[in-house]
């Protein structure tokens, strides 16, 4: 992964630190808009390189996450039906 600016500058900041000739920190600053361009012209690019699903995979995408959904909810129901069972016996004697 490509090291990010500030790292390098660090780097360097520590290297001359060690030789000797060190210049004082000075506070970062913002990127310039052209960076901002840069930025927006590189996303729309990888995003024209991402295979995006056809309606058949979000349909069944969709299915697989609402079965999930019935069969973890009806795990915690039952299993709070059993603990409800079990603690208001042993634990409350009722």
């Amino acid at each position: 992964m490509a090291e990010m600016r500030s790292d390098r500058r660090a780097e360097r900041r520590e290297q001359r630190a060690e030789r000797g000739n060190a210049r004082p920190q000075t506070p970062a600053r913002p990127a310039a808009p052209e960076h901002r361009s840069h930025f927006l012209a590189e996303s729309w690019g990888e995003l024209k390189k991402v295979e995006w699903p056809g309606q058949a995979q979000v349909i069944q995408g969709t299915v697989v996450v609402l079965v999930a959904c019935v069969v973890v909810g009806a795990f915690l129901y039952v299993n709070d039906a059993v603990w409800k069972q079990v603690v208001q016996k042993v634990f409350l004697g009722q």
